[in-house]
């Protein structure tokens, strides 16, 4: 199965925006159309989960820790964190091959960072 990317309410939507421009086949949903925006980590976590979406976020703070403790008693489709610092362009193409190069099912459970 081909990765499902859902962003939460801190990532720059720019970034989706240009995912979607590149590759418009790429499910990438974002905060807003998800719903998520005012919720806590954990619930935003369910909600990806739940649809089999890696959330794609810049909280390097608290999201970690969150996920940690949720994939103790649940499945987490992943999470990918994007520095702050890394151009939007550099992003976008590093989504962009990691929905190209892999199945969704090497994210279950794991954070990544990118740059990668």
């Amino acid at each position: 199965m081909k990765p499902k990317f859902q962003a939460d309410a801190d990532l720059n939507e720019d970034l989706v925006t240009g995912v979607r421009r590149r590759v418009p086949e790429i499910d990438f949903q974002t905060a807003t159309e998800a719903g998520l925006e005012g919720l806590k980590d954990e619930n935003v976590l369910v909600v990806a989960s739940r649809e089999k979406r890696i959330l794609v976020t810049h909280d390097r703070r608290t999201m970690p820790r969150h996920f940690a403790e949720f994939v103790r008693e649940n499945k987490g489709w992943g999470v990918i964190i994007v520095s702050k610092k890394l151009e939007i362009s550099v992003a976008i193409e590093e989504i962009i091959l990691i929905w190209a190069a892999s199945q969704a099912e090497e994210y279950l459970n794991s954070i990544r960072q990118l740059p990668i």
